[in-house]
């Protein structure tokens, strides 16, 4: 009777492991490129940290259905959290648009004093599967003595190309590669 119960025992537990979910875990990418006319900038620029919507900031994916309903994706996560995540991807678009420039993301750039700070207010970041990827950043540019220098709003929908996670991923780094050109295009040409 003993050993029954443990090939009971063991066979359950084994069936409950075998049909346990994947998960997957993203990142975002900056897929940014530069113009080859673009004049290369010898300045600094720091990316301050990122305010993101509740709704999102947490480690799964947020899926919005319809105009009231989002499904939290359990076993689709972000690598990172989705505040630093944007911050670095922004940081790295910057990068490569400004030629030269240099550019961090908090906490890196927590210790440096830059010639530009750039502050990132994430309005909205939504996935709508087979629809689009849509971002709408308020974003500000103040110089080193904290003078605003440009304040604006990207409202950015990408669609996303394909099915599935990957590819509204996908759109989000465009999407993001879109607001940092509008960043980039705002930036003066030297430093204050």
């Amino acid at each position: 009777m003993k050993r029954l119960a443990r090939v009971l025992v063991a066979s359950l537990t084994l069936g409950g492991c075998a049909s346990a979910p994947v998960e997957r875990f993203y990142t975002l990418s900056a897929v940014a490129v530069a113009d080859p006319a673009t004049q290369p900038r010898a300045y600094s620029v720091t990316v301050d940290p990122v305010g993101v919507p509740e709704m999102v900031d947490r480690p799964q994916l947020v899926l919005r259905l319809d105009a009231n309903r989002v499904s939290i994706m359990e076993h689709e996560r972000w690598a990172t959290p989705l505040q630093s995540g944007i911050g670095q991807v922004v940081a790295a678009n910057l990068t490569r648009l400004l030629g030269g420039a240099w550019v961090a993301a908090h906490p890196m750039s927590a210790t440096t004093a830059s010639d530009y700070r750039v502050t990132l207010d994430v309005q909205r970041f939504e996935s709508a599967p087979g629809a689009a990827a849509d971002l709408d950043v308020l974003w500000t540019i103040r110089s080193a003595r904290g003078a605003l220098v440009k304040a604006g709003r990207s409202t950015l929908s990408e669609p996303p190309g394909g099915a599935g996670t990957e590819a509204l991923v996908a759109a989000h780094d465009r999407a993001l590669a879109a607001l940092s050109r509008d960043i980039a295009r705002a930036l003066p040409a030297s430093p204050p």
